[in-house]
């Protein structure tokens, strides 16, 4: 990549940025008046007040004009654009009328199905130097990908800036990725950049604590984006396990995504039953505020997002050891965690005891 290619990332980036910055406000008003507002009716919710949903027709906007601008309309990409078109009009019915689960992971394997037929596929990828060809399956594999990302970051979307942050650092490990590869995809790392940059304009009204939330139009849009720039861009080198590199990059929602589908099945619960044992709900239980919580996994997402970087054939030894130091650490800080989690229970009933004791020793 030539360096007027880099200052045209920048420009598109904080175009996007601008763009999305100075519309949020705008459509904040527009989620009033539709009455796409979150209220907290139960424990899995952490704001206490009403807050407006649809934050993410900004960041959408934001990335469509800039792309529209900058970008070359080839195939690939108006497939990639009409398939979010159908994710977002799908998040801002959900965002205003609650719409059912099934319905909403049918209608996105329809919009998955658009990019994957316009020629934005999974075609093949390597596994320690052995080429892997999906041949009929290559439209299938892109789907499930695709749908994969799109629900594994709305499922984090449970604080304020989380889902949007992640993305955001999932976003720039990508952008890394692409400038240091010596093959590039000039559309993926461009959209890339202008993605960065609509996430950033929208994230200061989405901080703790948050204006309003991008709901699933901000949520579903973002994991339907990251997923097509990776099919674009990450699977197509020739890294030793060119499927390696986004796993990492996506590790956290993937991961906490995972471990929801396994812990409902197993209650007998369906896949799509919204629960309150996400991952930033445990940090949240065992005594972290909201802050805490979103910087912790914001550090978490950064450090396997460096760990897909630096994954390739040289540097590989170098990826383990640091995904070695990140389980160590998270092992560490868990039995920490559940220490002070146990401390206080058994504090809180030896109080109780003494309590009891005291009220014994008045009668």
């Amino acid at each position: 990549m030539q360096f007027t290619d880099v200052i045209l990332g920048i420009v598109m980036m904080v175009c996007a940025g601008l763009l999305s910055f100075t519309m949020t406000p705008i459509v904040r008003v527009l989620a009033y008046k539709l009455n796409a507002v979150d209220v907290p009716k139960d424990n899995r919710r952490m704001h206490k007040e009403p807050v407006p949903r649809l934050g993410g027709l900004a960041i959408f906007l934001g990335f469509v004009i800039t792309s529209l601008l900058f970008c070359s309309l080839d195939k690939t990409l108006m497939g990639v654009l009409a398939g979010a078109v159908v994710i977002v009009v799908i998040g801002m019915l959900d965002d205003i009328f609650r719409l059912p689960a099934v319905l909403k992971f049918f209608v996105q394997i329809a919009a998955a199905c658009i990019p994957a037929f316009c020629g934005s596929a999974i075609g093949y990828i390597n596994f320690f130097g052995i080429q892997i060809n999906f041949g009929a399956w290559s439209i299938p594999a892109t789907v499930l990908w695709i749908v994969a990302i799109t629900n594994a970051v709305n499922l984090i979307d449970g604080l304020d800036g989380l889902a949007c942050g992640v993305s955001t650092i999932s976003a720039f490990s990508m952008l890394a990725f692409a400038l240091l590869s010596p093959v590039v995809d000039f559309n993926s790392a461009m959209l890339t950049a202008v993605l960065a940059g609509a996430c950033l304009g929208f994230l200061p009204f989405n901080l703790n604590p948050a204006k309003i939330f991008m709901g699933d139009t901000g949520a579903l849009f973002l994991g339907y984006m990251l997923a097509n720039i990776s099919v674009m861009g990450l699977f197509k080198t020739n890294a030793l396990i060119s499927f390696a590199t986004p796993f990492f990059i996506f590790g956290l929602p993937l991961l906490d995504t995972t471990f929801a589908v396994i812990r409902r099945v197993l209650k007998g619960q369906s896949p799509f039953h919204a629960d309150r044992g996400h991952l930033h709900h445990r940090l949240i239980d065992v005594g972290l505020s909201q802050k805490q919580t979103v910087a912790t996994l914001y550090a978490l997402s950064a450090l396997m997002g460096v760990a897909g970087i630096i994954f390739s054939e040289k540097t590989m030894a170098s990826a383990v050891i640091l995904l070695l130091v990140v389980l160590i650490e998270g092992i560490i800080n868990w039995r920490i965690f559940r220490g002070d989690d146990i401390t206080r229970e058994h504090s809180g009933l030896h109080m109780k005891a003494r309590g009891g004791n005291s009220e014994k020793e008045e009668k």
